[in-house]
């Protein structure tokens, strides 16, 4: 089996935690997700900041298609790796 990684992006930290928090109850995750800021080159201001909500996924059992939708929900998207 192999670990992979998903990497959720949203557009604010209210929406990551949403996320992060709604994983648990949705897919089953059990491992706390790591969120992360990731500031947009050059900006310094941190409204304008999108939240990457990364997660493992040992064994790969979660389906990136539905990553995907769910992120959706909060106006995010599932990055290709």
């Amino acid at each position: 089996m192999s670990d992979v990684r998903h990497v959720l992006v949203l557009p604010d930290r209210d929406a990551a935690e949403a996320v992060a928090e709604a994983l648990g109850e949705r897919f089953g995750v059990a491992e706390e997700p790591q969120l992360v800021r990731d500031a947009l080159a050059g900006e310094d201001d941190a409204e304008d900041a999108q939240w990457l909500v990364v997660l493992s996924d040992e064994g790969g059992r979660l389906d990136p298609a539905e990553l995907d939708a769910f992120a959706g929900e909060w106006d995010g998207w599932r990055e290709e790796p």
